[in-house]
C-alpha cells in the first residue's frame, strides 16, 4: 500500500470523473493524455486497486475506484482549504495573471479594484501566454487570470469578446508573384495560430509560417520587419510600426474569460471580474487603419 498520495494524480482522477473520460479529462487538466494515464497508473500501483474497467469503449470507474474517488475529493479539499487559512495568516498575496494582449489596459484597472476592495491585500502580476497560465491556476500559483479561448467553450466567466486583426509592415505585399502568404505567428499550441492558418486556407489562400515566437513582442517584431502578417486580438489600441489589412479573411472575435484556481474567495472572483468588464464597457471603439490592398502587387 502506498506510504503518500501525489495532490496532482489525486487531481486528474477527480478531473476525470468531473469531464466524463480521460481525453476531456486531459484537455481540462492541459496534459497529454499519455500523462494523464501514467497518473492512474501511478495510483493503481501504489493502492494495489484496478481504479477503472473497460465497458464497451468507455472507461468506468470500478467499485474501488469510486472509493478512492471520494477520499481524494475530501483530501483535495482539505488541501486547499487548509492552504488558503495558512495563506490567509500570513497575510493575502493576490496573484493576477493575464495575457500579453491585455495586460497593458486591464491591469492598471485591476490594481486599483483590488486595492480598493482589499486595502490590506498586496497584488502581484504574471504575464504570459493563456496556455501556461491555465497551466498556473490549475496549480494554484495564481489565483485569477484573463486567458484567450478562441475555441469558445473554455472554462471560466466570459468577460468580453476582442476583435481579431491582421496587422502587417506598412509596404508588405501579401501572395504577392504568386507566392505563399507569410505567416507570423506564436508557438504551437496556439488556438489564434490555428485559425489564421484555417482561414488563409479556407479564402484558397497558401500559406507559410515563416517566424514565431513565445511572445507578443516578437511576433510584432516578425512583423515590422517584414516577415509577414499576423492575427492578433485588438483590444482597441495600436501598435507602432504596423498597419491593419482589411484585404484579408474576415477572422472574427476571441473570447476573453476569467479563470479562477479552486477555493479562492468569491468575493476575489467577483472584484476581478468587474474590473475586466468595467474595461470592456469603457473600450474606445476599434479604428481601423488599413493598408492598400497589396495582394499580388
Amino acid at each position: 500500500m502506498a506510504t503518500s498520495l501525489d495532490l496532482e494524480h489525486l487531481r486528474t482522477l477527480i478531473a476525470i470523473a468531473e469531464s466524463g473520460g480521460f481525453s476531456k479529462a486531459a484537455a481540462t487538466r492541459h496534459i497529454s493524455q499519455p500523462a494523464l494515464s501514467q497518473h492512474v497508473r501511478l495510483l493503481e500501483r501504489g493502492l494495489k486497486r484496478k481504479l477503472f474497467e473497460r465497458d464497451g469503449r468507455v472507461m468506468r470507474f470500478t467499485p474501488a475506484g469510486e472509493q478512492v474517488l471520494a477520499e481524494a475529493r475530501r483530501i483535495i479539499d482539505f488541501h486547499d482549504d487548509a492552504l488558503s487559512r495558512l495563506e490567509a495568516d500570513q497575510g493575502t498575496t493576490i496573484v493576477v495573471g493575464s495575457t500579453e494582449h491585455s495586460a497593458e489596459q486591464i491591469l492598471p484597472e485591476m490594481l486599483r479594484a483590488l486595492s480598493e476592495s482589499f486595502p490590506t491585500a498586496t497584488t502581484r502580476f504574471e504575464i504570459g501566454r493563456s496556455t501556461a497560465l491555465r497551466e498556473s491556476v490549475e496549480k494554484g500559483s495564481v489565483d485569477v487570470a484573463f486567458v484567450l479561448d478562441p475555441s469558445g467553450q473554455g472554462a471560466g466567466r466570459l468577460v468580453g469578446d476582442l476583435p481579431l486583426v491582421w496587422y502587417s509592415a506598412h509596404d508588405h505585399a501579401v501572395g504577392a508573384d504568386d507566392q505563399p502568404v507569410r505567416l507570423v505567428a506564436f508557438e504551437e499550441p496556439c488556438g489564434i495560430r490555428e485559425r489564421a492558418l484555417s482561414l488563409l486556407a479556407e479564402a484558397g489562400l497558401r500559406t507559410e509560417v515563416t517566424a514565431q515566437s513565445t511572445t507578443l513582442e516578437g511576433v510584432l517584431a516578425g512583423v515590422r520587419a517584414g516577415l509577414g502578417v499576423a492575427l492578433l486580438p485588438s483590444t482597441g489600441g495600436g501598435a507602432s510600426g504596423v498597419s491593419v489589412r482589411t484585404d484579408l479573411p474576415a477572422a472574427g472575435t476571441v473570447g476573453l474569460r476569467l479563470i479562477s484556481r479552486r477555493g479562492l474567495a468569491d468575493d476575489i472572483t467577483a472584484t476581478a471580474f468587474d474590473a475586466g468588464s468595467e474595461f470592456f464597457d469603457e473600450r474606445p471603439t476599434l479604428h481601423l487603419v488599413s493598408v492598400p490592398d497589396r495582394r499580388g502587387a
